[in-house]
């Protein structure tokens, strides 16, 4: 306890109950946010494997058009249909949870084909340029729950620590305090008592000889 000054006697002790009450209310406090989080936790867990869920789909069936694509017309096709494309730009939106703050969602835009551009060398390119688009907003919507669920994560963690410090560490370490602090003030009242008894005593023996 070689950070914790606590003056002598009885404002001592009404320092070190008044430390306990607010470190077990905080305590309190904490375990009622870890239990939210850890829900919140687990909700973002499921929506993450979700949009891994989807997200694998959506690349997969893009991989399936963009073979066949370069089956019937070779990779040359494949660059002159990416040259035309202009990149994808992601926005996250962010809220605030218990303190943490985490993407709840994406806007994804992602670049068509102008209208003055050629189309791809074949169907399949077609297909496959639109399949990818969809993967792409797929994919920005899993990394966003996985984004996500890595900041609940570590402020389930963090949460958690506090807690075992409390309960652990500080709270035993504050009784401890104050059972010694309420030891040494009945022992200085004991002390005290026995003095005045001893006084009082003396007194008393002393009255009938002074007459």
């Amino acid at each position: 306890m070689s950070t914790l000054h606590v003056p002598p006697g009885r404002a001592g002790r009404l320092r070190l109950r008044h430390s306990l009450h607010v470190a077990e209310r905080g305590a309190d406090l904490l375990e009622q946010k870890l239990r939210i989080l850890r829900a919140e936790h687990q909700r973002l867990q499921q929506a993450e494997e979700a949009t891994a869920h989807v997200w694998q789909k959506r690349v997969k069936e893009a991989e399936t058009w963009l073979v066949r694509g370069l089956l019937l017309s070779g990779e040359g096709a494949l660059e002159a249909a990416a040259e035309a494309l202009d990149r994808t730009d992601v926005a996250a939106h962010w809220t605030s949870f218990m303190g943490a703050r985490y993407p709840e969602g994406v806007s994804c835009t992602v670049p068509t084909r102008p209208p003055t551009i050629a189309a791809p060398a074949n169907t399949a390119l077609v297909h496959a340029e639109a399949a990818y688009r969809d993967a792409v907003r797929a994919a920005a919507e899993h990394a966003a729950a996985a984004a996500a669920v890595r900041i609940i994560d570590a402020e389930v963690l963090s949460t958690r620590q506090r807690v075992r410090a409390l309960q652990r560490h500080w709270i035993p370490n504050l009784r401890e305090a104050l059972a010694r602090t309420d030891l040494a003030l009945e022992e200085s009242e004991h002390e005290d008592a026995v003095r005045r008894r001893w006084a009082s005593s003396v007194r008393r023996e002393e009255g009938p000889r002074s007459r």
